[in-house]
């Protein structure tokens, strides 16, 4: 029978839809995006390729974002500029540090719409998980994010925003004109936040492109990682079209656990997604596919499911990452016992595995891995249910 099954593409629903009115937003465009949109503005088309270069300079390798000191250009062009263009970034709204240094970002996006980022340091190093969605429409059980229904696909500009956020608060961006300095407090991005990246691939893709681009934030392809819960048929273009590694929300050895606690294994379930994994273009041993594993207790946890594991992975060349799930209010899981959790990364090592098992972080400050629902949302809805049930509400 012919799959009558709906697209699995979400790009239709990013917002907005429609150009915004005024001044053109820079940021989030493509080389070829950005040639365009000057060309369409009096930008000579015989200097677009140059003026790219240099605005791109600005924004991403000196993080300027007033066009008056753009030194380089004419001052009647950045006059021009200025009043066609804009650069602007998502608005933090707040932000907190956890006791070990975590950093939770509150940002608000177009149309008063609120995602969170997470930077957690590492020494002289950090990671920054970003969100490609507000919400997520994956619905995975043990999962806060999932509690949230998907509301839009974020724009490039807001993905790649994120990054800009961080590296302001970090103090990340040179001097202008300084010599590079390869010493990087973000440096590494993980797709690991709010939403199902692969429901928002041309988005992703635009704004990673962004991140690796050599004359601006100049990240390596191998310093991102993208997560996907199983997205089968945008898999093998993830490697072809951003070329960074490859996380998969995998959690469960059987169909039967795993559509309950990623339910989108109902469409791909484990075999056909491992069948597309042995396959994927850039795995390697120096590239291995990382499947992420959160642990639960008497879900997951056997000694059984670490050895079915073991054998379901067989030829990938992959590391799995053990996840003491992070307890939230209202939560229908528990964490499994340390000494669990020991014991079955020791049967996934023993067979030659790594499985190093992730030390949570951020967790007083709802920052930790599938935790990430603001605080801001639950305290309004706190509040708005207090009007109610007291008829103070307007």
């Amino acid at each position: 029978m012919p799959d009558t099954t709906p697209p699995i593409t979400q790009d239709v629903k990013t917002i907005p839809r429609a150009l915004p009115k005024g001044p053109t937003n820079l940021v989030g465009l493509t080389r070829a995006a950005m040639r365009e949109v000057l060309i369409a503005h009096s930008t000579p088309e015989k200097q677009a390729k140059m003026r790219v270069g240099q605005i791109w300079q600005w924004i991403y390798q000196w993080g300027v974002r007033d066009f008056s000191e753009m030194t380089n250009l004419a001052k009647a062009y950045r006059a021009d500029l200025a009043e066609q263009f804009v650069i602007e970034i998502p608005e933090v709204v707040t932000r907190q540090v956890s006791t070990d240094g975590t950093r939770k970002y509150l940002v608000r996006i177009a149309g008063g719409h609120e995602v969170e980022v997470v930077y957690i340091p590492d020494g002289k190093r950090g990671t920054l998980c970003i969100s490609s969605q507000v919400g997520c429409t994956l619905t995975c059980s043990f999962c806060h994010t999932g509690t949230q229904k998907l509301v839009r696909n974020l724009t490039a500009a807001e993905i790649i925003g994120q990054v800009m956020v961080a590296r302001d608060d970090l103090g990340e961006w040179p001097e202008v004109g300084a010599p590079k300095d390869e010493t990087r407090l973000l440096s590494n991005i993980v797709l690991m936040g709010m939403g199902e990246p692969l429901y928002n691939f041309e988005n992703v893709r635009d704004a990673m492109k962004i991140a690796m681009d050599p004359e601006g934030i100049q990240l390596s392809r191998r310093r991102i990682t993208l997560s996907t819960s199983g997205v089968v048929p945008e898999i093998a273009r993830t490697a072809q079209e951003i070329g960074c590694l490859l996380a998969i929300s995998f959690h469960a050895t059987t169909d039967e656990v795993r559509d309950k606690l990623v339910p989108i294994n109902k469409r791909w379930n484990i075999e056909t997604l491992l069948d597309v994994l042995r396959t994927y273009p850039k795995v390697s041993n120096s590239e291995r596919i990382t499947f992420e594993y959160v642990m639960l207790k008497g879900i997951n946890d056997s000694d059984e499911d670490a050895r079915r594991l073991v054998q379901l992975i067989k030829g990938i060349p992959a590391k799995i990452n053990l996840i003491p799930f992070n307890e939230w209010p209202g939560a229908p899981y528990e964490r499994s016992s340390g000494n669990r959790i020991h014991a079955f990364a020791d049967i996934v090592n023993n067979a030659g595995y790594p499985s190093p098992i992730r030390t949570p972080r951020g967790e007083d400050i709802m920052a930790a891995c599938g935790q990430l629902k603001s605080a801001t949302e639950r305290a309004r809805k706190s509040k708005r249910q207090i009007e109610a049930e007291s008829g103070t509400g307007g």
